[in-house]
């Protein structure tokens, strides 16, 4: 053999045994937890949280993974509905972040322009804030976070799953995936399978290079007139504040971009507001469909990697319920050894939230779809309806957990409560 070639021989074998040894080295120092979460942002921190809410002793002994450090920047319009606010009220947490609460509504259908005025539609907050503020939360009860650590791999055993980070290994008897529209956790341990997502593009603006009300009147504004491009989706605008100063997020979303076409209507929209070239970012959102797996044995999704609204793709106030169901779930599973997941998705189902994701996939199908001339109008027609639909979808005064025939009495005898 020449000289070169046992050389090259040598340094592949060298090569194949330091490999060895660095496996054989994680597999030693493997760490072993009931509950691994993966993704520490409003899902995975809720989850977290409500665990400990439910069972301090094994909130301690759970693990949450991040692939970033916080406070790290999340592209996301950040609205926070009053179910939002409500959950952290529960759950004794504050709104203590710079925040803008929006109590008047300007929505542009195809055919005409609504306003509809009604306190506290929402509050507009910074991601990369109020995500550390939840995890702060988390680290102040007690609850263990590892950050700059992202999956790379996750395998199912006998009685759990292993998981494979860019700084070594764990074993869990549950997993939960909190880790966003592209989960690795679903990908590699529930849904392998095709995946509904839809696209945002998004841009903020300070005021001052704005044409726009809306931050003085604490206004959020909405257009559809993407539905006459062929677009299932819309176009916002949200008041805002980044280091003090008063801003616009401007964005589109579509359940369907069609090439070019979402960018080009973002563009177009941005335009009214501003002369200005703003940088723009864009973003998937994982939508929840009717009958989507939601749980494997020991792996289940919780948030954007399980699913969120698609009429709105909003997702922080259902990412706090998918959480308070998953611990729930979580310590019973924990407890008495079944972590199949059959009682999971059961749970998600049977409950309000599954009720209300249901109901907005029914929704988008009605407003994105051919009935969309109807349905607009009556909502343009009907102060009340529109009353009811947003406190529904707010869950103010818990209307997100009454019954369809509630909401027919209260129209019918004018008891919305706006």
């Amino acid at each position: 053999m020449a000289p070169w070639l046992r050389v090259e021989f040598h340094l592949r074998c060298n090569a194949r045994s330091r490999r060895r040894a660095d496996r054989a080295k994680r597999v030693t120092r493997m760490e072993r937890f009931p509950i691994i979460i993966v993704g520490s942002g409003p899902a995975g921190a809720a989850t977290a949280l409500a665990l400990h809410r439910l069972d301090p002793a094994l909130a301690a002994d759970v693990l949450l993974l991040d692939k970033a450090r916080h406070p790290r920047p999340k592209v996301c319009a950040g609205g926070l509905i009053p179910a939002g606010t409500r959950w952290l009220a529960e759950h004794d947490l504050a709104l203590d972040v710079p925040h803008v609460t929006v109590h008047r509504a300007l929505v542009t259908t195809p055919t005409t322009t609504v306003r509809h005025d009604d306190r506290d539609l929402c509050a507009v907050v910074r991601r990369a804030e109020f995500d550390a503020a939840l995890v702060d939360a988390c680290r102040a009860r007690g609850i263990m976070l590892r950050e700059d650590e992202h999956v790379v791999d996750a395998v199912r055993t006998d009685d759990g799953i292993r998981l494979e980070t860019n700084r070594g290994s764990y074993a869990a008897r549950l997993v939960i995936g909190a880790d966003g529209s592209g989960s690795v956790i679903r990908r590699r341990l529930v849904d392998p399978g095709k995946q509904h997502i839809a696209r945002a593009i998004m841009a903020d603006v300070p005021v001052g290079a704005l044409c726009w009300s809306g931050f003085a009147e604490q206004r959020y504004d909405f257009d559809f007139h993407l539905l006459r491009r062929g677009l299932r989706g819309y176009l916002w605008a949200f008041p805002c504040l980044i280091d003090g100063v008063p801003h616009a997020n401007i964005g589109a979303y579509s359940l369907t971009p069609i090439g070019s076409q979402l960018d080009d209507a973002f563009a177009a929209y941005l335009g009214t507001f501003t002369d200005a070239v703003p940088r723009r970012a864009a973003f998937p959102i994982h939508w929840y469909r009717p009958r989507a797996r939601l749980a494997a044995p020991h792996a289940w999704l919780v948030g954007d990697a399980a699913g969120v609204d698609p009429l709105m793709g909003e997702g922080i106030s259902l990412a706090f319920e998918y959480g308070t169901i998953a611990a729930a779930t979580a310590v019973e599973a924990v407890s008495g050894g079944d972590c199949s997941g059959i009682a999971y998705q059961r749970a998600v189902e049977r409950s309000s939230l599954g009720t209300k994701l249901r109901r907005l996939h029914l929704a988008t199908r009605l407003f994105y779809g051919r009935p969309w001339r109807a349905c607009f109008a009556i909502a343009e027609y009907s102060r009340r309806v529109r009353a009811l639909g947003l406190r529904w979808y707010n869950g103010v005064d818990e209307w997100d957990r009454r019954s369809g025939w509630e909401a027919l009495a209260a129209l019918a005898t004018n008891r919305v409560g706006a």
